[in-house]
């Protein structure tokens, strides 16, 4: 599984894969073989003003042979914004090979 991060200019990129990408791939590790690239997305929404919740994650898996499953996660800080859409994008692809699994 590739991983590959975009950030916008206002969330600095140095340090943030390493830091990030062993809880992705730890957190997806059930379903490693069937994701080709994940694609993490983080940006700074209101990045001229203060407040909560304003950082955001889209996560993007690219399963072989399928349509790409794409989920986001709002939060007050970028961990705990690529945390909230794990968890989102762990629940699509649970429900998404699920059902194929049934169809077999």
């Amino acid at each position: 599984m590739q991983v590959q991060f975009n950030t916008d200019r206002n969330i600095g990129g140095s340090g943030l894969s390493e830091s990030l990408e062993p809880e992705l791939r730890q957190g997806l590790s059930l379903y490693e073989d069937k994701i080709t690239r994940l694609e993490v997305h983080l940006r700074d929404d209101n990045a001229h003003k203060s407040g909560p919740a304003d950082k955001t994650c889209t996560l993007e898996a690219r399963l072989a042979g399928l349509q790409p499953i794409a989920v986001d996660h709002t939060a007050d800080t970028v961990t705990a914004a690529v945390n909230g859409s794990l968890q989102k994008l762990r629940s699509a692809l649970e429900s998404t090979l699920g059902k194929l699994d049934r169809r077999k």
